[in-house]
């Protein structure tokens, strides 16, 4: 066939029909035989779409129904969508559908088969009615706000976020300004409206007129719901956290709304019974699921199930709490005490809106803490506080040392990248966390390199005028208490995504137990040294003239303190689990694995693959923890019994610390528990309880992720 212009005769293409060749080439390859070309791998043909196939292209999915897809004007047209006089019932169905439409897009569908199903939201400004109008306008400016938020914070996957589009415009012309004006006008009619349907003391009130108090209470809750989650929004946008003190406001009277809005929800009206099938359900006026089908991309076809009014009810309640903490961060001081709100946030597995926004209050654009102050700043204090390195003392003659203040501020310059790595990590879903704890290691890496060096370029200056003092491991332990606290994270993680078989519970728990949190002890006991040593040396220079500043560094001592206390009973706790598990080998409960295609070995230098960059802590190669783990070592070799009564103890110790914790908070709690409950389980095996049964021990993980209760089956 020849395609030709209509100015020249000449082709621009010849085309051969290659079909009969295809055929008789193909017809030469047997019954399960691939022809592979190195332009066409494995990918692309996993990946290979079939076009107009249903089964393959999403776009044709219009064509296996039979209806027609109407557009809002040809909605309109027909008479299938109101656009002025509508009841009420028909619009607290519509903001309800779009609140359900929100919350989906929220969970990691596209706007297109979510959101924008809303015809309304289309082109809003073709609507007459003013209570629709408004609402729809804002709907669409909170979606601009969240899309912004979330994509600026930068810390969501395909899974958990669609940030497209597709062209839908989010009503640009529209000021938030006017926009908030719009909503409080419409808001403050239906207050009249419920005002004056109010029922009179004595006076009788027949049906109707108390239905429509109802539903104008019912619409005006959900306007002023919009109304207020916009403004919080934009609370949380604005510069140095200014808005913060407003948004907690906000959040406070949107959660007293919420029960209003459950209670109502059967007021709305409610879709048309109709035949449903995966992409095409029923739904009520203004609504159509397929409409933007034709705007995905050439993919599998994705079912795409929007959430029901309960379900959304109740994700916007775990988002509000979950934002009320995010409006305590600013007035923490230092960033370790700001890491480990973060790190406690992610354990509650937040939705990409609260993580992204606690993100931006941490470090907005302007790359800033709270939009304040610099991270290096920032770094200084928390250094202070934690160990107080002589650089960093006023007191100390290295304060004022050009020189060293150049060491210094490049050293933290450096560390900038890596520490904001670590809030942005912990901004992440939980399960792609465990990839990125292992890059962040690498730079950690070169940090303790740098750290070091600086450590032995400052101990030389300081030595020349202040001979008793040491700068030796300052800013070095600080960048090893980091990378401690990464690689602890990376394996942690693995039990919180059951990773792990059982066969490798020992060399996971013996590595978490005989190496990291034997360093981090270690690292605290040194930076708590480092603390005493500093305020000693006060002491002695100011004489006790100032109790109010040495309060302030014993409470400073305290913190280290309790933090060390904490790393020991985790320490512990992995001490018994180690000891458990070899006395489960011992007895035959826990078998070795028979591996057909790699070793322990294999398992083992994969398990620990990221920490061969780390040079402090070295890497324990396998042979080496063979030899450290062997328990011929000992002269009289351990039986099953010690290793459990070894364990027992373990358990008691991780007990006794977990109680003299003060205030402890719900997860303590449940680890006090967790840690009685396996004391006496080890405690019955030590008296021979179940010892002739070979049956595997069960770690049931159902009360902690990480910290299993060990039950004898």
């Amino acid at each position: 066939m020849e395609n030709c212009t209509e100015k020249s005769e000449k082709p621009l293409y010849n085309w051969t029909d290659v079909t009969k060749e295809f055929i008789d080439a193909s017809s030469q390859l047997g019954l399960g035989i691939l022809l592979h070309d190195s332009s066409f791998g494995l990918f692309e043909a996993m990946s290979a779409i079939e076009m107009m196939d249903p089964k393959m292209d999403a776009g044709m999915v219009c064509n296996q129904i039979k209806r027609k897809v109407l557009t809002m004007e040809q909605g309109i047209e027909a008479g299938t969508i109101k656009i002025k006089d509508l009841a009420v019932p028909e619009l607290i169905g519509i903001t309800d559908a779009t609140l359900c439409c929100l919350v989906t897009w929220l969970e990691g569908h596209s706007l297109a088969q979510t959101v924008f199903t809303n015809l309304y939201l289309h082109n809003p400004h073709l609507i007459e009615d003013r209570y629709l109008k408004a609402f729809s306008i804002c709907s669409l400016r909170i979606v601009d706000l969240i899309r912004d938020k979330i994509n600026r914070a930068g810390v969501f996957e395909e899974e958990d976020f669609q940030p497209l589009s597709y062209g839908f415009k989010m009503a640009p012309d529209m000021s938030d300004a006017r926009c908030c004006g719009m909503m409080k006008e419409i808001e403050d009619d239906l207050n009249r409206l419920i005002k004056t349907t109010r029922s009179k003391p004595g006076e009788n009130r027949n049906d109707s007129t108390e239905h429509e108090h109802e539903v104008a209470l019912a619409l005006h809750s959900r306007i002023r719901f919009y109304r207020l989650f916009h403004s919080m929004l934009l609370a949380f946008n604005k510069e140095k956290c200014e808005g913060i003190s407003q948004a907690q406001k906000l959040l406070s009277q949107l959660s007293e709304l919420l029960p209003q809005l459950v209670s109502s929800s059967h007021l709305g009206i409610k879709p048309a019974v109709r035949e449903a099938t995966k992409n095409d359900y029923p739904t009520i006026m203004g609504f159509e699921p397929l409409i933007n089908q034709r705007l995905l991309p050439p993919t599998f076809p994705r079912y795409t199930m929007i959430k029901t009014s309960s379900e959304a009810f109740e994700y916007f309640d775990n988002l509000f709490n979950k934002l009320q903490v995010v409006t305590g961060v600013p007035s923490l001081t230092t960033l370790h005490n700001i890491l480990e709100v973060f790190t406690e946030f992610s354990k509650c597995s937040p939705c990409v809106l609260a993580r992204s926004i606690l993100q931006q209050t941490f470090l907005p654009p302007n790359h800033r803490v709270f939009g304040s102050h610099t991270v290096v700043d920032f770094m200084k204090d928390t250094i202070r506080n934690f160990m107080a390195p002589p650089a960093l003392a006023q007191k100390c003659s290295l304060y004022n040392n050009p020189q060293a203040k150049e060491y210094v501020d490049a050293l933290l310059t450096h560390a900038v990248n890596p520490i904001c790595m670590l809030f942005q990590i912990t901004g992440h879903n939980r399960a792609r966390q465990r990839d990125k704890w292992a890059h962040v290691l690498e730079d950690f890496a070169s940090l303790q390199e740098e750290a070091d060096k600086v450590d032995s370029y400052l101990h030389s200056l300081l030595i020349k005028v202040e001979p008793n003092r040491s700068h030796l491991a300052c800013f070095g332990t600080w960048v090893l208490y980091h990378s401690l606290q990464v690689m602890i994270n990376y394996v942690l993680s693995g039990f919180e995504l059951e990773l792990y078989a059982l066969y490798e519970y020992h060399y996971v728990y013996w590595y978490l137990y005989e190496l990291l949190y034997a360093w981090l002890v270690s690292t605290l006991h040194r930076a708590e040294n480092f603390l005493l040593e500093h305020e000693t040396m006060l002491d002695q220079q100011m004489k006790s003239r100032n109790n109010k500043k040495n309060h302030r560094r014993k409470k400073r001592s305290k913190i280290v303190s309790k933090e060390i206390v904490i790393a020991q009973t985790q320490q512990q706790m992995f001490g018994g689990y180690y000891k458990a598990v070899l006395g489960f080998q011992l007895d035959g409960k826990i078998k070795q694995t028979d591996f057909e295609f790699d070793s322990e070995e294999v398992r083992y230098c994969h398990r620990f693959a990221p920490f061969t960059n780390v040079v402090t802590p070295p890497m324990v190669h396998y042979s080496q923890y063979k030899e450290m783990s062997d328990l011929q070592r000992y002269e009289c070799e351990p039986t099953a019994k010690d290793m459990y009564s070894a364990a027992c103890k373990c358990f008691y110790q991780a007990k006794q610390l977990y109680e003299s914790l003060p205030y402890p908070d719900e997860e303590i709690q449940s680890l006090i528990k967790i840690s009685k409950t396996n004391f006496v389980v080890m405690k019955l095996l030590v008296g021979g309880h179940k010892k002739d049964s070979t049956d595997p021990p069960e770690f049931d993980f159902s009360q902690h992720k990480v910290y299993p209760i060990i039950k004898l089956v």
